[in-house]
């Protein structure tokens, strides 16, 4: 007998757990999810301008002969065409997944 106990309380445990689970949304709403998602993206727009800037500016310096560190402008320079690329990817990831939400057949 003590082992249909424990079947039973072991099924009762997992019919609580799926309920639980039943009763969140696994796919939430947008606002619900991340309601910053948008400010996210923005904010990573923002970091890749001012990286590009700053490549900008210690170019010019270099150019002008206000610095002579070549090699500190060319870094700058790679890490802006790097976190550009980045985010270039992670637009055109983005813009996959909506596609591909959209084509979904309902």
């Amino acid at each position: 007998m003590s082992s249909i106990m424990q079947v039973q309380q072991d099924l009762l445990g997992r019919m609580q757990q799926l309920q639980g689970v039943a009763a969140n949304p696994v796919i939430k709403p947008a606002d619900e999810a991340s309601p910053d998602a948008g400010g996210l993206f923005m904010s990573a727009m923002r970091s890749v301008d001012t990286q590009q800037h700053q490549a900008s500016a210690a170019m010019a310096a270099v150019d002008s002969g206000k610095s002579d560190d070549l090699v500190g402008a060319m870094i700058d320079s790679q890490k802006a065409s790097v976190s550009f690329s980045a985010l270039l990817q992670v637009r055109n990831k983005l813009t996959t997944a909506f596609d591909d939400v959209m084509r979904m057949p309902l």
